[in-house]
């Protein structure tokens, strides 16, 4: 039976950092995937342009049931310390909204370079490998369908369940809670929301129609563009609420950000009285957004003929458009896992879990989740970099 110094399960962009790290400083090191290629999630993401961290990393970006475990990875392994090993690769990248970082070219460059990193740290990388059973008797003992594997550390990077059709599992929970570890309730985060057949139909008429917009849920607020799809909601800003939006909760839409609209079309209706209200708010809101709002609203004909209490109606309809989803579209396009691995469980220096000497849980899989932008892969090459140094 092949004994390493670490085993590491999953070639995602946790595991692989933590592989390299762990390599560099000399370790043997296992890394196992099922997948017939690493890093899939880091090809498809960014549009095939790979958003690998944001300028703007700080411990508030991130949810977790234990806010303040992130904060030790972070700022020990920081998005400057990336930046630096991508254009130490020669990787080309650019500044795109909001602090996201992206290649110039493919994420596949990023990809190569953590292969061509850990082929150069000694690294025994094997796809294609199906994992049937993990077991502990002095040494974690990983039974796949390529042989049994021994180690005295194990690193689970297998992520969430988000993207099934990629191959994603429940395979690192199950490992938690085997070894006696809690694991926060699971859900998709940065995902499309779903809505009633009467709110969807109005949705649909509108599909492909995007907009600047604010998105409010509880004290959570986020100011990116929307998008009407065929099957509700999309867009940056709704993926981003949705991390924090629960069942039975609304959400308030400002479909007209940093405008105070009911002036605005006071002053209109005083200098273009004749003008149909559909018309005037189509200076913020494409045509066919300001005419189902006029609709909705029941107002009827020209500036000129509403009432003050009519133009307030009619900007609240705008301004605070409420909407009650009914649910998300699931892990299916989920971007990422909210919830997972207990982190009061976990050391927040080393990511090893308290009880249980050499098991450590990474990435994904960990109750740490990030805002849209690149957070979520700087907690992947963050809590990587602090586990390859401690295994």
């Amino acid at each position: 039976m092949p004994e390493f110094d670490v085993i590491i399960l999953g070639a995602g962009a946790a595991g692989m950092f933590c592989a390299i790290e762990a390599g560099r400083r000399g370790r043997r090191v296992l890394l196992l995937d099922h997948a017939k290629a690493p890093g899939e999630k880091i090809r498809i993401s960014g549009g095939g342009r790979c958003n690998f961290t944001n300028l703007d990393i700080r411990p508030e970006a991130f949810l977790s049931q234990n806010p303040r475990f992130a904060r030790s990875a972070l700022s020990r392994y920081t998005q400057h310390d990336f930046i630096a090993r991508v254009e130490a690769a020669g990787i080309a990248w650019h500044e795109k909204t909001l602090g996201q970082l992206f290649c110039d070219g493919s994420a596949r460059e990023i990809i190569a370079m953590l292969v061509r990193d850990m082929a150069q740290a000694g690294v025994d990388l094997r796809l294609n490998t199906q994992i049937s059973a993990v077991v502990r008797d002095g040494l974690y003992r990983v039974e796949t369908s390529g042989g049994v594997f021994a180690a005295p550390a194990l690193v689970v990077a297998t992520g969430g369940k988000s993207i099934p059709k990629m191959g994603a599992t429940g395979l690192g929970y199950q490992i938690a809670e085997q070894f006696g570890l809690n694991v926060i309730e699971t859900r998709p985060a940065l995902v499309p929301l779903t809505f009633t057949a009467s709110a969807l139909e109005e949705m649909r008429a509108l599909a492909g129609v995007s907009v600047p917009a604010v998105v409010r849920c509880g004290r959570a607020a986020f100011q990116e563009g929307l998008l009407f799809t065929h099957r509700g909601l999309s867009g940056p800003s709704i993926l981003q609420i949705s991390s924090y939006w629960r069942e039975g909760e609304e959400i308030v839409i400002d479909l007209a950000p940093g405008v105070d609209l009911a002036a605005e079309l006071m002053a209109q209706k005083q200098a273009r009285g004749r003008q149909a209200v559909a018309a005037a708010l189509s200076a913020w809101l494409p045509e066919k957004l300001a005419r189902q709002i006029v609709a909705r609203s029941g107002v009827q004909g020209n500036l000129a003929d509403l009432s003050k209490s009519a133009v307030l109606v009619l900007a609240d309809k705008v301004q605070h458009w409420r909407v009650k989803p009914v649910g998300s579209e699931g892990y299916r396009t989920a971007e990422v896992t909210l919830g997972g691995v207990d982190t009061r469980a976990l050391e927040a220096r080393t990511m090893q879990a308290r009880a249980v000497p050499g098991l450590y849980f990474i990435g994904e899989s960990v109750d740490v989740t990030g805002w849209l932008g690149g957070y979520n892969f700087q907690w992947a090459w963050s809590s990587g970099w602090v586990a390859g140094q401690s295994v």
